[in-house]
């Protein structure tokens, strides 16, 4: 099974998801899979579902859509390879 590592993740999204984990008595690393499963296989439009994640975890605090300016990175970063 393939690995992610995950850096620079926000303290309040760390500490948010250790609170999950904590509700759903599972390890921070099975809660994010669980996350990205249901993001990824489960949802019909997995970016906008991202971005509903994310808001939970930020609590509506975010000022701009972290999935698109996510996306958009990453877009940056292959069309520079």
């Amino acid at each position: 099974m393939p690995t992610l590592t995950i850096q620079n993740i926000p303290d309040p999204v760390h500490n948010a998801l250790c609170a999950l984990a904590a509700q759903d008595g599972l390890s921070v690393e099975a809660e994010v899979c669980r996350i990205l499963t249901t993001v990824c296989l489960h949802d019909k439009q997995p970016a906008a579902s991202l971005q509903q994640v994310i808001a939970q975890l930020y609590q509506g605090k975010t000022r701009q859509p972290q999935v698109e300016q996510l996306l958009q990175e990453r877009r940056l970063e292959a069309k520079n390879e």
